[in-house]
């Protein structure tokens, strides 16, 4: 089969290549900007990618048309078609799915699909579930919006050869397509299910949180009542999802009365399972909302057989995810980390975590509120809150439709705020001091400011 693929860059897109690829179809695909590390890796697997959306790309005439959910039917100013090529491929009736629905039918048919999903912590979590089915010899394949680093690729098939293969695949509860406004992981079908944790995000397309809680409640429906629900017990939020009615078997974790709990420091803990110790983790991952995320894959990776010792023993290899608390240098005394936390509590469990690891030395919170939902300015009020743990943070203000003046003013002088990545790095060089960590969280390429600061870093040595 040869499929097209309408927005590849994206970071599922991009990966639903690369298991096309790996599984022996022919691959085309078209982004605005295409770009690395997404663009080059999918032209090292042979894939050959267009720059925009023109209906010259009809020419290609693949079976399929996979689209993505950047794809809309915006116009501009003018009227003219954002997106020219999917309206010529409406016009003409030709064929076309999402990126979900494709998966669904091509790669995870016939398999045991764990899906991992919340608001906070999925790309972790399916890591190190990934890892865990890897360590115990289980040879799974993945999707994972990032790369973990024991893989060092984002997808892959995994053993076919074995019957029912695991699949472990990042659950995202954002919508399909323009055409399908169902949450991606309504696709899944899967037979383990982590419900990690749950609140208000994705302010432009869910309007409160029970909008997102039915959507959840609808990948709950889908789950066999062979299957198992691993449900953050901490949750609310969760417990009103799971009250809608639940027909599967249910572990919970992190609460003082769930299955699996926790006792002890994020970095070491023992694991109980119903008040049993059963295992202990050892591992230099730091922060709370990590060792509840440990928790929640080895009560998911018991369902398929690992026991939570076996779990135990890979997470003590468990490298992290690229760009989960990254150190990307050190330079003059000052160590430069990047991390994908874009949310007010992602935002303050990472800061936590650091400052549980640095102790009393000074963290310097460097951040934008670039999603979509803090654009919105939806969640401004609880950036002072975030950021408490911070001795000084500094927000990149530009393309903001509020003034983060007026959010930041309750942190005083620990808040500084610049129009221009350069005006950005200019505050932190002038604060930056020897034995201090700068914390850079965005969930896009932040202007590439790590590499800005660490190198005048160096030259300031």
């Amino acid at each position: 089969m040869h499929i097209h693929i309408l927005g590849i860059c994206g970071t599922f897109m991009g990966g639903l290549a690369a298991l096309a690829r790996e599984a022996g179809h022919k691959v085309t695909g078209c982004d605005a900007g295409v770009y690395p590390p997404m663009s080059d890796q999918l032209r090292a697997l042979g894939i050959d990618l267009i720059e925009g959306f023109g209906t010259e790309q009809l020419a290609l005439k693949p079976d399929m048309w996979v689209v993505g959910n950047v794809v809309s039917r915006a116009r501009t100013a003018d009227g003219t078609p954002r997106y020219p090529l999917m309206e010529a491929i409406l016009d003409q009736g030709l064929p076309y799915t999402s990126g979900p629905q494709w998966l669904a039918e091509h790669v995870l048919q016939g398999r045991h699909v764990l899906a991992v999903a919340g608001t906070h912590g999925k790309t972790t979590t399916t890591s190190m579930l990934a890892w865990i089915l890897e360590h115990a010899g289980l040879q799974p394949g993945f999707l994972v919006g990032g790369v973990p680093l024991n893989f060092g690729v984002s997808a892959r098939l995994g053993n076919l050869a074995r019957p029912n293969t695991a699949f472990v695949i990042e659950a995202d509860e954002y919508d399909t397509a323009f055409f399908d406004k169902r949450s991606k992981f309504v696709h899944y079908r899967p037979r383990t299910a982590i419900l990690n944790n749950l609140e208000y995000d994705h302010a432009d397309i869910f309007d409160d949180l029970a909008a997102i809680e039915r959507q959840f409640h609808h990948l709950v429906r889908t789950i066999p009542s062979t299957g198992r629900v691993v449900v953050n017990g901490l949750e609310e939020s969760l417990q009103r999802v799971l009250h809608q009615g639940c027909w599967s078997e249910l572990r919970s974790f992190g609460a003082a009365v769930s299955d699996y709990r926790a006792e002890g420091e994020p970095t070491r803990f023992d694991v109980l399972e119903q008040g049993h110790r059963v295992a202990q983790v050892h591992w230099d991952v730091a922060g709370v909302h990590n060792q509840l995320n440990a928790l929640a894959a080895i009560a998911a990776a018991q369902h398929v057989g690992v026991t939570p010792a076996v779990s135990a023993t890979a997470l003590r290899e468990f490298r992290n995810v690229k760009r989960r608390m990254e150190v990307r240098g050190i330079a003059d005394g000052v160590t430069v980390y990047d991390d994908f936390a874009h949310h007010p509590t992602a935002i303050r469990t990472t800061i936590d975590g650091l400052r549980r690891q640095v102790g009393t030395q000074r963290i310097l919170a460097v951040f934008e509120p670039r999603s979509n939902t803090m654009k919105l300015g939806s969640m401004k009020a609880q950036l002072p809150w975030s950021l408490e743990q911070a001795d000084l943070s500094f927000c990149h203000a530009g393309g903001l439709g509020w003034d983060p003046a007026d959010a930041l003013q309750p942190m005083g002088d620990k808040a500084r705020i610049a129009q221009t990545i350069a005006e950005l790095a200019d505050q932190v060089m002038a604060a930056a001091r020897p034995g201090d960590h700068i914390l850079c969280m965005s969930n896009g390429g932040f202007g590439g400011i790590h590499a800005m600061l660490l190198e005048r870093l160096a030259q300031a040595a």
